[in-house]
């Protein structure tokens, strides 16, 4: 994740603890998530464009999120300031045998992760502190589906 995606959802979170009234001084997030205020200004307009926040200039003026937090996702955030959502991973050109093939379909797995997790929690809810887990989809490891690790653990015991 690049400075400017994770720095754009600092600066939505915070706007989210923002009273739904009221706006918020560029300075004050940038003080209160420690982002130099040129950087966040950029990336403040990104999210303008975006429609994910608007803002007001003069006295009384400042930004806000242009909808309820819980309306945004951390998906539409990353799009905002990188564009579609970047797959990660995998050189594809390795699926001429059996390794290759399983690589490839976890790496497919990893981006299908990723981008379920950004889709589904909003802005709302890292401002409520609620972060999806990391192990909610793993499959436990067992003696059924575990792959040995050496080949001295494939080798049945004579003992």
């Amino acid at each position: 994740m690049s400075a400017k995606t994770e720095y754009a959802i600092r600066a939505s979170v915070e706007l989210a603890g923002a009273d739904y009234d009221r706006s918020m001084a560029a300075t004050v997030i940038a003080e209160a998530q420690q982002i130099p205020l040129r950087f966040l200004l950029n990336i403040l307009a990104d999210l303008r464009r975006a429609q994910l926040v608007d803002s007001r200039r003069g006295p009384g003026g400042g930004w806000w999120l242009a909808r309820p937090a819980a309306e945004i996702t951390i998906a539409d955030v990353v799009r905002a300031v990188d564009g579609p959502l970047v797959d990660m991973g995998g050189r594809p050109d390795r699926e001429d045998d059996e390794t290759g093939e399983s690589v490839t379909n976890l790496w497919a797995a990893v981006r299908s992760g990723i981008r379920d997790i950004l889709e589904h929690t909003s802005v709302a809810d890292l401002a409520n502190g609620k972060v999806p887990s990391t192990s909610e989809n793993r499959v436990p490891s067992t003696p059924e589906n575990r792959v040995p690790s050496t080949p001295r653990d494939s080798v049945p015991s004579t003992s």
